[in-house]
């Protein structure tokens, strides 16, 4: 689990497809009432994955912590 790394969703730019929820397996997003996704475990999230992220159409998903040297899909809980 990752303490310094998860997702943050651009709420101007996400189209509310609700993709990242349905993908991924950890538990990190949830819709609850409002009709965007919400982040509401992100300890949850490995660290470093970009799943969610590379799944998501209006790329308005972005990482706490991102440097940027990653690779896109590190590991395999989204796809």
């Amino acid at each position: 689990m990752a303490e310094n790394w998860y997702p943050v969703i651009d709420y101007e730019t996400c189209e509310q497809c609700g993709i990242c929820i349905a993908k991924c397996k950890r538990g990190v997003f949830e819709r609850e009432m409002n009709p965007f996704p919400k982040v509401i475990h992100p300890e949850n999230c490995a660290d470093h994955c970009r799943g969610c992220g590379s799944l998501c159409p209006s790329g308005s998903i972005s990482y706490v912590g991102d440097g940027g040297s990653a690779s896109e899909n590190c590991c395999t809980c989204c796809v």
